[in-house]
């Protein structure tokens, strides 16, 4: 179940504003309305009064729009750059063009990204006149002619280009993160930035609009046919293009998707990708949207001034004839190896909204992770083995989705019907008013936790421009009033309204997808990167002066106050106060988890179902969802973490109501008998999902046929379990030595009373069970652990451990995994995605232990075509064997770094598990200090020794999940000893 937090990411607050005028008997709310300021220089803003992000909305003299708001907890900056086109815009002959421009759009202009403009250009047109021949070329003979044609003259061209400038460019001013989505109605730019680094950026950003060169198109091209096979591989994505093909049969939403179709990818129009950029990358289409710590009256001259070449053009966007009703059921399916599930889903019409909190609220009550329909009567009655509800909106409709998985033998029209039954009490009004008003006081909680980040303030931003232009930003401000106007009638009229026989249903049934068509491997010469190679513009952006900002280490001592409460003070409270508003966090980390007992996992899911004698289990959900109060408890190896969030004001209530519930709790065999079945069914469902294959072979690859990932239960264990057994674990949870760990606005004084009064402690903590300690293993020889999964990829990945952990190496090692594979600069990604187009996603690691008592270990990682098997491998190989040497490259990452260490800030109870985890390494500083002290003192030289003594030429365990029909024995055994797996053996059940 996604939070409402989450619903702004995905269209659902604006997205509603489409909904709800068609509603006649919604009460109009009074939203904030819009006031105006003026910055020196006359530029006008518009803003809001009651604001809690302080947002200034700009439209510049061309129509750009520029969407400010001031956080300055650190001396960063969160920026989108959206255009307000996506898949919906692609021509109806050209599916995928938008997405294609995305991954162009890193390429670089006629100012960067290449050596020699005046060479390259006459390259390129060729290539353009070859592209365009290719697709009106039916003969595969005379296309396989051309394609090679093509080949070569990219090959040619190549040799002018720069490979990742841009990155460079981005990671030489301290950015993060650098990436692009596309979605139906949105290309989005993003970046993490320096507040130091705003002129720099603004200077790439202008530069990158202005004139984009679709350059290393064809391995490019080539990336992009990874992501669509990774496509045909994801069942949850075939399902999400099933239903909206069935929801919209004549709107885009349902008849193209944002990858495209095969056809069209195999025949990209580099002209139409122009056009599509010349059409909708226009300033009045799109806008520039920043939270973080500047000034806002500075900051909007400067964006002013980079962009003000740009010129306002029309801009027609999508406006298609309006889908006819739905007035039957329509059924469809979809096959794959995962496990089944259904999803039922509702089709919203649009237009201008009044009151969107209705349809927020109807979904809120079907499901919100505590105390929806589903929450209480489904999931916690165990009536399936998991569902929830999630919303879909867009800017012409909206879709609202129920799914579910089946218990075992249960069917997915059983499950269908359970969750229909759920509808129908929506409908007649059979559920609890009450739980509308915590639904108001749980979305206060997550507002306040937006605003604490720059993510969270541009994003809702970003969803407020993409959706309505910003107009509908006063009523995403209002949302909460509108949501406590809310009544239980208006939820029913809705339901009534709305949710009738119109659905779509689709049935994930396990089996073999004959439809599958993955697009085929052409062949590509690899191209030059010219690593070395520098353009005159990044010389020219790093030369722009930024002002120095100094890091702020952790001091260990200053930074957490310490206390005691319990029986002599026997229970450290490592506290940090929150100055900025009422929320609290609070954990408590007791030293004993899954290596020491295997029932906790267990004995944490049963409590989800257990009541006490003051309260039942539907009443415990209720009442922490009333306190909008949130409790999880987790098991890693080593600590189980039980962890309380919510309001300052109901800290007590929700503290000592914990207690309780883990104090109290009591047996219900007909709730473990079910969760037995349950966790039987997920265990079948685990051996389905090839995510889960890897992490296991990854496990068995470090530590052996026994490993942390399959020291579980066996099945029989299982079966065998008690409430007994369960009962004694939880009850006996907090009897054990812990430390308090508290985030919030309580003073630390006040902090201890409370606990005092509302923890129970007793007076001697019982001893922690003896450890399983589970040992590395050292490769001797190569080997290659297999494990046989029907897919079009093959998903591959290099281990092996190293040397015990020394501190005094993590300076060396952050600095090679900046440099080799840790992101799309390095050495890897360029090598084997720009260069060779091998692969859509591929990084490389030396990876740091959790613990002072382990070893590093290297991990690497490909996901290729089956078909680019060899391939892949070997060129992984090659660049484990023999560190590349780039002396701008290595330049670049270690400018990054430091500017990245200056302006990093850890905050709030980051500071307390910061120094949670350099106790368990035995460090009792800041380690991001020495690496930042280190960084200018290390060269190639020290990073090529460090690789040659524990990466070059050493024995790997090669971790493969890929179909044998694919990927055969004979390919394996050509990289060492091959193993299959069993599932049984991965799993340990």
């Amino acid at each position: 179940m996604l939070s409402i937090k989450q619903r702004f990411r995905m269209g659902w607050v604006a997205g509603l504003l489409l909904v709800c005028s068609l509603m006649a008997h919604a009460q109009t709310p009074k939203t904030a309305a819009w006031k105006t300021g003026t910055s020196p220089g006359g530029y006008t803003y518009k803003y809001l009064a009651n604001d809690p992000m302080q947002a200034r909305f700009y439209t510049l003299k061309n129509g750009l729009t520029v969407m400010l708001s001031v956080n300055r907890k650190e001396p960063r900056i969160f920026t989108f750059i959206p255009t307000r086109a996506g898949s919906n815009t692609d021509p109806r002959t050209n599916t995928g063009l938008a997405h294609y421009l995305e991954h162009m759009l890193f390429k670089g202009t006629d100012r960067f990204g290449t050596l020699d403009w005046a060479k390259e250009k006459p390259l390129l047109d060729k290539i353009d006149a070859l592209y365009e021949q290719y697709n009106k070329t039916t003969d595969e003979s005379k296309r396989k002619e051309i394609y090679q044609q093509i080949d070569a003259a990219s090959g040619e061209a190549a040799k002018y280009a720069i490979a990742n400038e841009y990155d460079k460019l981005m990671a030489s001013m301290g950015a993060q993160g650098s990436n692009a989505f596309t979605s139906y109605e949105q290309t989005v730019y993003l970046e993490d930035i320096p507040a130091n680094a705003l002129d720099r950026f603004l200077a790439v950003q202008a530069e990158r609009f202005r004139k984009p060169v679709l350059r290393i198109f064809h391995t490019e091209l080539e990336a992009v046919y990874e992501e669509k096979n990774r496509s045909l591989d994801n069942d949850g994505r075939k399902v999400q293009e099933a239903t909206m093909a069935a929801l919209f049969p004549t709107h885009n939403y349902g008849q193209q998707t944002t990858i495209g179709t095969v056809e069209h990818l195999k025949n990209p129009s580099l002209v139409e990708i122009r056009n599509y950029f010349d059409k909708y990358y226009v300033p009045n289409n799109m806008a520039v949207i920043m939270a973080g710590d500047f000034n806002p009256d500075q900051v909007i001259a400067k964006i002013d001034k980079a962009f003000a070449y740009m010129q306002r053009k029309p801009v027609t966007l999508y406006n298609p004839v309006p889908e006819a009703p739905l007035t039957a059921v329509q059924t469809r399916e979809v096959f794959g190896p995962t496990p089944e599930s259904v999803r039922i889903s509702y089709r919203f019409p649009g237009g201008i909204a009044q009151n969107q909190a209705v349809a927020i609220m109807v979904d809120e009550l079907m499901s919100n992770s505590a105390a929806g329909l589903i929450d209480l009567n489904l999931n916690k009655a165990q009536k399936i083995l998991g569902g929830g509800s999630s919303p879909q909106f867009m800017k012409d409709y909206g879709v609202w989705s129920l799914f579910g998985r089946p218990k075992q033998g249960q069917s997915l029209d059983e499950v269908k019907t359970l969750l229909l039954g759920e509808v129908a009490k929506l409908k007649s009004g059979d559920f609890d008013q009450k739980v509308m008003t915590s639904i108001v006081n749980n979305y206060k909680k997550r507002q306040i936790e937006t605003l604490e980040n720059n993510y969270g303030r541009a994003d809702k931003l970003l969803e407020a421009f993409i959706l309505s232009g910003g107009s509908s930003y006063p009523d995403m401000i209002s949302l909460n009033e509108q949501l406590a106007r809310v009544t239980k009638q208006q939820i029913m009229d809705f339901a009534n309204e709305y949710l009738r026989d119109n659905y779509v249903v689709v049935y994930k049934r396990k089996g073999e997808d004959k439809s599958i068509v993955k697009v085929d491997k052409p062949a590509i010469t690899p191209v030059e990167v010219n690593r070395e190679a520098q353009s005159p513009f990044l010389q020219q952006v790093n030369n722009m002066p930024m002002g120095e900002v100094k890091p702020v280490w952790l001091d260990y001592k200053k930074d957490i106050q310490r206390g005691k409460i319990g029986k002599s003070g026997s229970v450290e409270v490592l506290y940090v106060n929150n100055p900025d508003n009422d929320l609290f966090r609070l954990a408590y980390r007791i030293p004993m988890g899954t290596n020491h007992s295997k029932l906790l996992p267990i004995a944490t899911q049963y409590l989800a179902f257990l009541s006490t004698s003051k309260y039942s289990s539907e009443a415990l959900s209720k009442e922490f969802f009333n306190l909008a109060s949130d409790y999880n408890l987790y098991s890693s190896g080593d600590y189980t973490t039980v962890r309380l969030s919510g309001l300052q004001e109901n800290f007590a209530k929700s503290v000592a109501l914990l207690d309780h519930l883990l104090r109290n709790c009591q047996a219900n065999e007909a709730a473990l008998a079910d969760l037995k079945e349950r966790i039987l069914k997920s265990r079948a469902d685990n051996k389905l999902n090839k995510g889960s294959i890897l992490q296991g072979l990854l496990s068995y690859a470090q530590y052996g046929s026994k490993n942390p990932y399959n020291n579980q239960l066996t099945n029989d264990e299982l079966k065998a379990l008690t409430s007994a057994q369960l009962l004694e674990v939880l009850h006996t949870l907090f009897d054990y030595p812990h430390q308090v760990i508290y985030y919030g606005p309580q003073p630390l004084a006040a902090l201890g009373t409370a606990l005092t009064q509302a923890h129970q402690m007793p007076t001697q903590f019982k001893q922690v069970p003896a450890r399983q300690n589970f040992k590395q293993l050292t490769q001797q020889k190569p080997e290659v652990l297999f494990a046989d999964y029907d897919m079009v990829q093959s998903e591959i990945f290099w281990v092996r451990n190293t040397a015990d952990f020394d501190p005094a190496q993590l300076p060396t090692v952050n600095l090679f995994n900046n440099y080799f594979g840790g992101n799309m600069a390095s050495v890897v990604f360029q090598t084997l995605r720009e260069s060779k187009a091998l692969a859509y996603s591929t990084y490389a690691n030396y990876d740091i232990p959790d613990r002072k008592d382990e070893q590093f270990s290297v991990s690497a990682y490909i996901g290729s075509q089956a078909d680019k098997f060899h391939e892949a491998v070997a060129g992984m190989n090659e660049l484990l064997n023999a560190l590349p040497q780039s002396d701008k490259l290595l330049e670049t990452a270690k400018v990054g770094m430091k500017k990245n260490l200056q302006t990093e800030r850890i905050r709030q109870d980051a500071i307390i598990y910061n120094y949670l985890d350099a106790v368990e390494k035995g460090i009792d500083y800041d380690a991001r200090q020495k690496t930042y002290e280190s960084i200018d003192k290390m060269g190639y030289a020290d990073l090529k020794q460090f690789a040659d003594t524990q990466l070059a030429n050493k024995p790997y365990t090669l971790c493969v999940v890929a179909s044998e029909k694919r990927v055969t024995p004979n390919d394996l055994g050509k990289y060492g000893a091959v193993k299959k797996l069993t599932l049984e053996e991965i799993f340990g059940y």
